[in-house]
């Protein structure tokens, strides 16, 4: 009996450390053609435009494109995403620093320049998310 109580107890204080995940669901539905892949990469605020968190690859097809970030827990993200045309794996720039290929940002925030924290981050509490990015 007292290994029993010991047990239930035991799982009990698991449980109330286990960390509540939710899902973030991202959609493009303008891309310029369905060559390549489009790249997605989650960040939260010590990463941004570094080393990302999550990167999720998807095939394009109509134009349209989606991906679902699974198991995120709660905070402060902010979602950057990039069209590889050529499916080199990586953004491409002109000479002058300009990207050659199409990108976008959660928040849709199209500004001269890389994307800022500021204007990218966005809310993941309990609830599922859902965002459409445009390029």
């Amino acid at each position: 009996m007292r290994t029993t109580l010991f047990l239930f107890m035991t799982f009990i204080s698991l449980m109330s450390y286990s960390q509540e995940t939710s899902s973030i669901e991202v959609k493009i539905d303008n891309v310029s053609s369905d060559d390549g892949t489009v790249g997605y990469a989650l960040y939260n605020k010590d990463n941004f435009m570094g080393m990302p968190l999550k990167v999720v690859n998807s095939k394009i097809k109509d134009g349209k494109t989606s991906v679902e970030f699974e198991n995120v827990t709660p905070g402060t993200y902010a979602i950057l995403c990039y069209h590889d045309k050529n499916g080199n794996g990586k953004m491409d720039f002109e000479t002058n620093g300009m990207p050659k290929e199409s990108y976008g940002s959660s928040n849709n925030i199209m500004a001269m320049g890389p994307p800022q924290w500021e204007d990218c981050k966005f809310e993941l509490k309990g609830e599922p998310v859902s965002l459409m990015i445009r390029f």
